[in-house]
């Protein structure tokens, strides 16, 4: 339920500048005016380039030398990232620099050393695995390049057919399943079991539930009732702050004290087309769900 964070804004360290390099290493890399080393292993025609704002998704791997500390592929179900260039202020983000001279289905690699960025970076916030005197490399593979704007639409446009689909893959399923679900205004679907007592949980409650998710095929993917995922302890969440899915947030709060029930949740209120961890892309999920307190937040 907890929404996912982009590791975009955690890979922090450096690529390259723009403009003209200085002589080329043995290995072929090059040194830019920044100080830091590129070798381009793919130019693939285009002439768009990415700035300061565009939405680019690409694919990456970081490594320490020769370890590999993350892999867009295996670490994002397949998925390139996607995030808006940002504008590089210190070591730790200088690197995304050497985005604004690459077009799509381009291909780079882009080494600095750690000191640089131990040098730069605030007091505390020094990864463990980055130690002095080694250096860092980006292996990145660029996908596309959008405008703010562009990107805006694109997905609009995908969203509004996931709507569709999404549709009757539930009709088809509470059909097989001879399951009456209530539709709230949002597209979500669900069924109180059990009423519970009280008021409705309100936005800014404290809420405490038990839970077990699943996908429209019957597949668990996680449980806090269900020892098999290590942690069967209430989970407890602020609702209507974003702590959790839209689904949840919304579904939650059609739920009073002692209330039981299943929220089936179309992609678009879940994880989108990212998806997350075990869920695929574009997952509908099942929720069934006891809220066992409704409480002030601390």
């Amino acid at each position: 339920m907890i929404k996912r964070i982009l590791p975009i804004a955690l890979l922090g360290a450096t690529l390259i500048g723009q403009s003209a390099c200085n002589a080329q290493s043995k290995d072929g890399f090059k040194k830019s005016p920044k100080g830091y080393e590129y070798k381009m292993v793919k130019d693939a025609p285009g002439t768009k380039k990415p700035k300061v704002g565009d939405i680019i998704e690409m694919h990456l791997v970081v490594k320490i030398n020769d370890s590999a500390i993350f892999d867009s592929r295996k670490n994002n179900n397949g998925q390139p990232i996607s995030t808006p260039l940002p504008d590089s202020k210190s070591a730790g983000d200088r690197w995304l620099d050497g985005l604004t001279m690459m077009t799509a289905g381009d291909s780079a690699i882009f080494r600095i050393p750690t000191d640089s960025i131990i040098k730069d970076a605030p007091a505390g916030q020094i990864p463990p695995f980055m130690k002095k005197g080694t250096k860092m490399s980006y292996t990145v593979t660029l996908v596309s390049v959008k405008s703010a704007e562009e990107k805006q639409k694109e997905m609009q446009e995908a969203s509004a057919k996931q709507v569709g689909i999404d549709e009757q893959l539930l009709q088809d399923y509470f059909a097989k399943n001879n399951i009456k679900a209530q539709k709230t205004a949002s597209g979500l679907y669900y069924v109180i079991d059990k009423e519970g007592t009280g008021d409705k949980a309100a936005a800014g409650k404290q809420l405490v539930v038990n839970y077990t998710g699943k996908t429209l095929d019957g597949k668990t993917f996680d449980s806090n009732v269900d020892p098999e995922f290590k942690h069967t302890e209430p989970f407890t969440f602020t609702l209507g702050q974003g702590q959790v899915i839209r689904g949840w947030d919304e579904g939650v709060g059609l739920m009073k004290k002692g209330s039981k029930g299943t929220l089936y949740i179309p992609s678009t209120l879940a994880y989108g087309p990212n998806g997350q961890g075990p869920i695929a892309p574009n997952s509908i999920l099942m929720f069934t769900i006891e809220v066992t307190d409704i409480k002030d937040a601390k």
